[in-house]
């Protein structure tokens, strides 16, 4: 095993930086790297964890990607009941979309149990949500829309339940 180098804490944001330049290029695991070795520096950093979480739930249904256990656990540690309603929402509205682009039978009612689970979610977050802030009501009418959308997303699957995602 490899003894991981520190980083600097004068270079903590520039990493964070770079961390959401490779999510956005579609670069998941090197920007979860990036976020872990910011947390080993400053484990309380918000921006760095809501990041993390949000590449681990890039890798949903990817071969060797992260698990919704896995991104769950990072949302426990997030520090307000907004952030942790709002991003178990994410989570599982992500864990939905995987299914769907995994397919096979009963692809789509499980998936409308995860919608269902995320619009949850953000709705309790929408009660708790800052001033100005309507992004768990954006999440909401997404998860909406494609329900609405999609005759393959419909109740019929009896639970959510444990998910090959997990």
């Amino acid at each position: 095993m490899f003894e991981l180098k520190k980083l600097s804490p004068g270079a903590l944001d520039a990493a964070l930086e770079r961390a959401t330049h490779y999510r956005l290029l579609n670069h998941p695991f090197l920007a979860e790297s990036i976020c872990r070795d910011i947390l080993d520096v400053r484990p309380d950093s918000e921006e760095a964890k809501v990041t993390l979480l949000l590449t681990l739930c890039d890798q949903f249904g990817v071969v060797g990607g992260a698990t919704m256990k896995t991104a769950l656990a990072v949302v426990q540690g997030l520090a307000g009941e907004y952030e942790r309603r709002y991003y178990t929402g994410i989570v599982y509205e992500r864990t939905a979309f995987a299914g769907l682009r995994r397919g096979g039978p009963g692809a789509g009612p499980v998936a409308y149990d995860w919608f269902m689970k995320a619009m949850q979610h953000f709705e309790l977050a929408a009660e708790l949500r800052p001033e100005g802030n309507d992004d768990a009501i954006l999440r909401w009418n997404t998860c909406a829309r494609v329900v609405d959308a999609r005759p393959d997303v419909h109740a019929g699957h009896h639970d959510a339940g444990p998910s090959m995602l997990e």
